[in-house]
């Protein structure tokens, strides 16, 4: 902005011919390239000490202009068109702006100035000298004085130097600080128009009748003069954050077309000059014929460069080509409009179409309609230069009709850094593993005893009822639950129960809809979300309810048909509309609640979620508000539940666990007051008067002998409150209860808290000496990065991986992985809701060392568990004959 304001100053005031230009144009210059030298060195100290070197210098030649007109305003007279003292200092200048652009140069070591660059330098030196002898040799001729004649022909030479050695700088600078080195150039270019226009205004003063210099030169002088400057700062502040790259290495062309630009200007002024009569010197016919050799010398310079590229590019393509048709994928070159012009590697055998059928073609429409945007994706991971949108996958047409799968595994612009002139895609033929995918997707979505979707499924489809909600498109949830399905697998055994859960799969798509999805939840819970709105809904839940009321008569292998126990099953139906808005966990909470309501109210029948609300509502109303006082009144106790070892065949530990006996509602289970005491901030006096009661409990069990551990529930809620160590420490020292004999169980839902605080708090309750469990492990969304930080001595394997483990191999299979993921960590294994001899055994040949559930024994008040421990049968534990593990 200065520089902008000084032009405009200086300039008016020599246009016309103020009185005051004679001190005001050196003060405005002086002025200029003081601010300059001030501003590059700041530029400077914003660099490391070695890339800020060229800009300290060229700030030291903005100083030194600066003195030189400094000097200009004390020298009596200040005629800027004669030489005197203030040139010194200027010409000073010429040398450490120079030694600015070799400090610009890489290193010696990594320096690669060439024969080339330095040929083009000199192109441009001479050119430069040779246009200037032709354009202003005449009037430097005619300059009267040696000194002023000297000054005359000396600037422009020294212009001419400095076009050169720029050039040079900005072919041999590396790539990342080429822009710094443009603005070099341009700031020597501006010195050399400096020294032509100060040389021309001299001599057209020493020629002039009345001796003074004409304005025009001293306006151009003094408009180059501030553009120099100008163009240094611009290549300094190019240079603040620039990278250098000094491995690598491009061919100069930028040189050698600025080289043959200026031998041509220089060549046709030598020949407009004789065009017009005017004589040619010996010294310009010199220079005029040196700078046609060293023009025909650059020339074939780039014959030979053009040749050795030429046969780089051939060696490359070669080595290209066998590369290409020694893989098993397939290249593809696609120009501006996506057609296909080369293709590469093996070509029918990957894409089902002769090479030669493929060129020409236009490669979307050979895509199939869904997957027509596959090359969009691609062209947007280039232009964002994100991996995200490969390999993208799409299927193409074959010659026979058929559909292959190709990915799309590497792509690049056809034009290298340019865009819109095509794309290189590299394709491979995933027809085989894009089926096996789907098969192993099937199989994921699929219940494996009744063929029908599986919760992941539902879920998925709930999800899409959701979007589609939010369109305004109308659909219910119906959670679907049988009413004795468990005397079935009692009495019948659990071949008849999966008969029956086949029956009742078979019925539910008898009745269901086209556009219904009816999925298996797991047990005897099924899911249906129906593509209507409540009315409809219901009218469907009706129907199933009364097709699903039934009696049945299974018989024992061997038996005749129509003999053993008769059986009657009936279901349970929730209804909930999807509600636009709303997440799938919110919509499957509001049909569970109609069928929990359905269920306590009899069974057999249809509840919609909205009915449920307002019941549900107001018990938890009346719940929330008798929480505070059930402590003080008595109406909380501890019951306790067993742990069996399978190696020491007896009772290890048991864990307490809190009831609620309402005096309205009666027993209330923990899963629906527990979190009511966490949502209204009671979670931690709760657990405080468990802690308390337990362990007093629990040491007058250990004072009569028994070696037994207790085991209590703990909340994240309390670990978020950071006093459960000291509620811990609290409750053992007035019980005189050992630490070790204390385990803290919480649930995996901590590994979702990352929480470097928790993890503390756990660590010094293990450091007190007691044992930390991780319980439900499986239930929630365990993430085993943070389950190898967790201070846990135990895991606690949630009973949903246990009820079907003699049944489901899968089952078997990640409780068997959970166990071996427990001892290559150091940790015990306990399976809890063990209620079958078969699940006992299935447990006892995977490794699994501890059981729980009511197999073992169910919970018992404090009062009657010395009776269950020194009761209990070791023989219990042996169970059934050792069946293989399914």
């Amino acid at each position: 902005m200065l520089l902008a304001v000084l032009a405009v100053l200086t300039t008016v005031v020599q246009l016309t011919a103020a009185p005051a230009s004679a001190w005001l144009v050196p003060a405005a210059l002086g002025l200029g390239s003081a601010a300059a030298a001030a501003a590059l060195a700041r530029c400077a100290a914003r660099l490391p000490a070695r890339a800020g070197r060229p800009w300290r210098a060229l700030a030291g030649a903005g100083a030194l202009l600066a003195l030189g007109q400094a000097l200009a305003l004390t020298r009596p007279g200040r005629d800027l068109s004669s030489g005197g003292v203030e040139d010194l200092p200027v010409l000073l200048a010429v040398p450490v702006a120079v030694s600015a652009a070799v400090l610009l140069l890489p290193p010696r070591t990594s320096r690669r100035v060439g024969t080339r660059v330095l040929l083009d330098g000199v192109v441009v030196t001479v050119a430069v000298t040779l246009f200037l002898c032709v354009s202003i040799g005449d009037l430097v001729a005619r300059t009267p004085g040696p000194q002023q004649g000297l000054i005359s022909a000396g600037y422009p030479l020294v212009g001419a130097v400095l076009c050169g050695i720029g050039l040079v700088t900005l072919t041999a600078v590396p790539e990342g600080r080429r822009r710094a080195a443009g603005w070099v150039l341009a700031c020597f270019v501006a010195m050399a128009l400096v020294a032509l226009a100060g040389a021309l205004g001299r001599a057209s003063s020493g020629t002039a009748p009345s001796g003074a210099a004409s304005p025009v030169w001293g306006v151009v002088t003094v408009l180059a003069w501030l553009a120099m400057l100008g163009a240094g700062l611009r290549g300094a502040l190019a240079d603040v954050g620039a990278h250098e790259e000094p491995d690598r290495r491009a061919l100069p062309l930028r040189g050698g077309v600025l080289a043959h630009g200026a031998a041509t200007v220089a060549l046709l002024a030598v020949t407009g000059g004789a065009v017009t009569g005017r004589p040619l010197s010996a010294g310009e016919a010199v220079a005029a014929a040196v700078l046609v050799v060293l023009t025909s010398a650059r020339t074939l310079y780039w014959a030979v460069d053009a040749a050795a590229l030429t046969r780089r590019l051939e060696r490359t393509e070669g080595w290209f080509r066998a590369l290409v048709h020694s893989g098993d994928a397939v290249t593809l070159v696609l120009d501006a409009a996506g057609r296909v012009t080369s293709a590469s590697g093996p070509v029918a055998d990957r894409l089902g179409r002769a090479q030669e059928e493929l060129l020409g073609c236009v490669l979307v429409d050979l895509l199939h309609p869904e997957d027509r945007d596959l090359l969009d994706r691609v062209s947007a991971a280039l232009r964002d230069g994100t991996p995200d949108g490969l390999p993208a996958t799409g299927r193409l047409g074959t010659t026979d009709g058929t559909w292959r799968d190709v990915e799309v595994s590497g792509a690049a612009p056809a034009a290298g850094r340019r865009a819109g002139d095509g794309l290189v895609l590299h394709l491979r033929d995933v027809t085989e593993r894009r089926a096996g995918h789907r098969e192993l997707e099937r199989l994921a979505y699929t219940d494996s005893l009744t063929g029908l979707p599986n919760r992941a499924r539902f879920m998925t489809a709930l999800d899409d009822a959701l979007a589609g909600a939010a369109r305004g498109r109308r659909s219910c949830v119906l959670l679907v639950d049988l009413d004795g399905f468990k005397a079935v697998n009692d009495v019948a055994g659990h071949d008849a129960g999966d008969r029956l859960l086949c029956e009742v799969a078979d019925s539910l798509r008898a009745k269901a809809r086209s556009g219904d999805l009816v999925a298996r939840l797991g047990g005897d819970e099924f899911a249906l979300v129906v593509d209507a709105g409540p009315d409809e809904a219901l009218a469907l839940a009706e129907r199933l309810v009364a097709r699903l009321d039934r009696t049945h008569r299974y018989a024992a292998p061997g038996d005749p048909e129509g003999a053993g126990p008769v059986l009657r099953t009936s279901a349970s139906v929730g209804v909930a509309e999807v509600v636009a808005g709303a997440d799938a966990s919110a919509t499957v909470r509001e049909a569970d609640l109609a069928l929990r309501t359905v269920k306590a109210q009899g069974k057999n029948g249809v509840r919609a979620s909205g009915e449920a609300l307002v019941e549900e509502s107001a018990r938890r109303s009346r719940l929330a508000r008798d929480l505070p006082g059930a402590i003080a009144r008595g109406q909380l106790r501890l019951v306790h539940q067993p742990v069996a070892g399978t190696a020491e065949r007896r009772i290890l530990g048991v864990e307490a666990l809190v009831r609620w006996d309402h005096p309205v509602h009666g027993p209330v289970s923990p899963e629906e007051f527990i979190g009511l005491a966490e949502d209204d901030g009671l979670i931690v006096p709760l657990q405080r008067w468990v802690l308390e009661t337990a362990t007093a409990e629990h040491a007058r069990l250990v004072a009569g002998g028994r070696d037994l551990k207790l085991g209590v529930n703990i909340s994240v809620r309390h670990l978020q409150a950071r006093c459960l160590v000291e509620d811990v420490t609290r409750a053992l020292e007035r019980s005189g209860l050992p630490p070790r004999l204390l385990m803290i169980e919480v649930t995996e839902s901590v590994l979702m808290d990352d929480d470097e605080r928790l993890l503390a708090e756990l660590a010094e309750l293990s450091a007190l000496g007691c044992i930390v469990s991780l319980d439900d492990f499986g239930k929630g969304y365990s993430s085993l990065a943070y389950l190898a930080r967790l201070p846990v001595q135990v895991l606690k394997l949630d009973r949903g991986f246990v009820s079907g483990i003699d049944t489901d191999a899968r089952d078997a299979a990640l409780v068997g992985s959970v166990i071996d993921l427990g001892r290559t960590l150091g940790m015990d294994v306990v399976a809890e809701g063990v209620e079958t001899p078969e699940q006992m055994a299935v447990l006892t040949a995977l490794g699994c060392s501890f059981l729980q559930g009511w197999l073992i024994g169910r919970p018992v008040p404090a009062d009657g568990l010395a009776a269950v421990v020194d009761g209990f049968d070791p023989a219990s534990l042996e169970g059934p004959v050792p069946v293989a593990v399914p």
